[in-house]
């Protein structure tokens, strides 16, 4: 009989308990259930050898059905939004120059007024644009991860199906 120290014997039953939740854990994960997060019950008693088949055939039948394969997702990009110019810097800039003109008239020199307007103008139409190119790269790229998870969503649900319809209880 060996003795140890209390200290020792709680490390020893600490990595013991965690070698058993590692496997448990990993036992979860290896199935087709587990790696969709999902818990399946054989609800009529299947035995492991049966769900293993079952999951199987509804792996393949929700892939036919949904289109979409979990072990090689499809993931949605969103449109790239044309960043080009597209001469809202020149409207701005003719706003900015009528603007400058009509203060540089009040203030003497309508010329001078309306270059600076201009300037001015053309800064806050071409950083306008950028502002609203970075909102709608934004939004697009919002829709094309909400169309992903759609897609993987739709993919569980006809799992889900197909494994409630052999008789497991699937949440």
């Amino acid at each position: 009989m060996v003795k140890m120290k209390n200290s020792s014997l709680k490390s020893v039953l600490g990595i013991l308990v965690f070698l058993c939740g590692t496997s448990l854990i990993t036992a979860q994960s290896s199935t087709i259930s587990g790696s969709l997060g999902l818990y399946v019950f054989p609800a009529n008693g299947q035995n492991a050898a049966t769900q293993d088949a079952d999951e199987s055939a509804c792996f393949s039948w929700a892939k036919q059905q949904s289109g979409y394969d979990p072990l090689n997702p499809t993931v949605a990009v969103g449109k790239e939004v044309d960043r080009s110019a597209d001469g809202s810097a020149v409207g701005g800039a003719a706003v900015g120059a009528a603007g400058g003109a009509a203060i540089g008239a009040i203030a003497g020199d309508a010329g001078k007024g309306a270059a600076i307007g201009a300037v001015v103008g053309g800064v806050r139409g071409r950083r306008s644009k950028v502002v609203g190119d970075e909102r709608q790269q934004q939004a697009n790229n919002q829709a094309a991860a909400a169309e992903t998870e759609r897609l993987a969503q739709d993919y569980n649900k006809a799992f889900t199906v197909c494994m409630e319809g052999k008789g497991y209880t699937v949440k």
